[in-house]
């Protein structure tokens, strides 16, 4: 009878995943010694900040938008004005 089973030998993809694992706990340890327990990033966290970024964003384009606009008029209105001084021939 073999006490070896497929199950009791480690392997490469054992130990990686043990030292990702390792390494994880110890850069999580890590982060809530250096900022504190309330400002760890959290995926709840990240995803707000994607909101707020995504608003920002929109915000930025509306603007730019409203500017593109404003100029176009005012150009339009220039345009308008140089030809009702111009002499009809």
């Amino acid at each position: 009878m073999s006490t070896t089973g497929p199950n009791s030998t480690l392997g490469f993809t054992t130990i990686s995943r043990t030292v990702a694992s390792l390494a994880v706990g110890v850069v999580h340890t890590l982060e809530r010694a250096v900022v504190g327990d309330g400002r760890v990033r959290t995926a709840r966290g990240n995803a707000w900040e994607a909101v707020c970024a995504d608003r920002a964003r929109a915000d930025q384009r509306a603007e730019l938008d409203r500017l593109v606009a404003e100029l176009a008029a005012a150009r339009a209105a220039a345009r308008e004005r140089h030809e009702l001084r111009q002499p009809v021939s």
